[in-house]
């Protein structure tokens, strides 16, 4: 399905985006008691919009790419809307339509689509509610959201829209209220847990992780996302004091690799895919374990190199633009 092709990285991203979007609009609230809307929008524009109408571009070119170098091109699914495409609409037109568009990497879009929709969405409420009532508006989204996905999946809809997602940007927006609001108090909490705990913490969450991604009946995700969005909730909170001794360095290699996921999610799949052909091409194997391995190792890296290249040649420039909507 749909969904399980998204995977639990995703579910960790929208739980960390609305972390940060929260925290973002609540701290500007009040530092300066009121939110410049006009310029929370154009940061989100200059971080999502360069790389995703680039994404669709190389894809309207991807079939005649391949065709003049050679390689097949999927015919799996349907032909790209590039207008549903354009209005980040590509998640309600994988909905409708029960399949997946045949182009990469329209399929990841929906993910984007959604965290578009979370802004807007996100935006409008917090800079219309007052600070007291954000608590409400996260405790009815992780209440309701599960509802919709009951439905839907009764429906045979695929849960890839705001709705049966928000409330995992709800378990994202509970710490950075909490911040606001107990700062003081929870980091006294979580200072208190001592480093043993929260590692055995991050061991039993790896281990569910890798329960939740295993197949299972797709009514299950029902529940399941609750859980990860809860336990993801949790993970930030045990990482926010700052002095804590659980927390990764701005010169640790991982979070160096942070600056480049939204470059990775949008290219490793066009990475794979032309991989994939290229092997088919010459005859490569992939079946047996060796040549899996070789080529996971060759398109992690691409992908990674790529990423690297697109964010310092292209994304970064837009991103610097950024500086005039603080």
């Amino acid at each position: 399905m749909l969904k399980t092709g998204g995977g639990i990285g995703v579910q960790f991203f929208f739980v960390l985006s609305g972390f940060l979007i929260t925290y973002i609009i609540l701290e500007e609230q009040k530092q300066t008691g009121n939110l410049n809307l006009k310029h929370f929008f154009l940061r989100r524009v200059l971080r999502i919009w360069p790389l995703f109408y680039l994404a669709i571009a190389i894809a309207f070119f991807t079939p005649f790419i391949l065709s003049q170098v050679h390689l097949n091109s999927s015919t799996a699914g349907y032909a790209p809307d590039w207008l549903w495409s354009v209005l980040f609409l590509e998640n309600y037109k994988m909905i409708t339509t029960h399949s997946i568009p045949n182009i990469s990497p329209l399929g990841v879009m929906w993910s984007l689509c959604v965290e578009e929709h979370f802004y807007i969405i996100w935006g409008l409420l917090l800079y219309t509610l007052p600070l007291k009532k954000v608590k409400w508006l996260i405790g009815l989204c992780i209440i309701v959201s599960p509802i919709f996905r009951f439905v839907y999946i009764n429906h045979n809809l695929a849960t890839i829209d705001i709705l049966t997602n928000i409330d995992l940007f709800a378990y994202g927006a509970l710490p950075a209220y909490l911040i606001i609001t107990r700062g003081r108090e929870l980091e006294s909490l979580i200072q208190k847990i001592s480093i043993v705990w929260k590692r055995m913490f991050v061991v039993g969450l790896l281990a569910i992780v890798v329960g939740l991604s295993q197949p299972h009946p797709e009514m299950w995700d029902v529940m399941t996302t609750s859980i990860a969005g809860l336990l993801f909730s949790i993970l930030i909170m045990l990482t926010l004091p700052s002095i804590t001794n659980f927390s990764i360095g701005d010169t640790n290699v991982l979070n160096k690799l942070g600056l480049y996921t939204y470059g990775f999610y949008i290219y490793h799949t066009l990475v794979i895919n032309l991989l994939l052909r290229v092997f088919e091409k010459y005859g490569l194997g992939i079946q047996d374990d060796v040549g899996a391995i070789v080529f996971t190792l060759i398109a992690f890296v691409l992908s990674i190199v790529v990423s690297m290249l697109s964010y310092h040649l292209f994304e970064k420039q837009f991103l610097k633009l950024k500086a005039y909507f603080r």
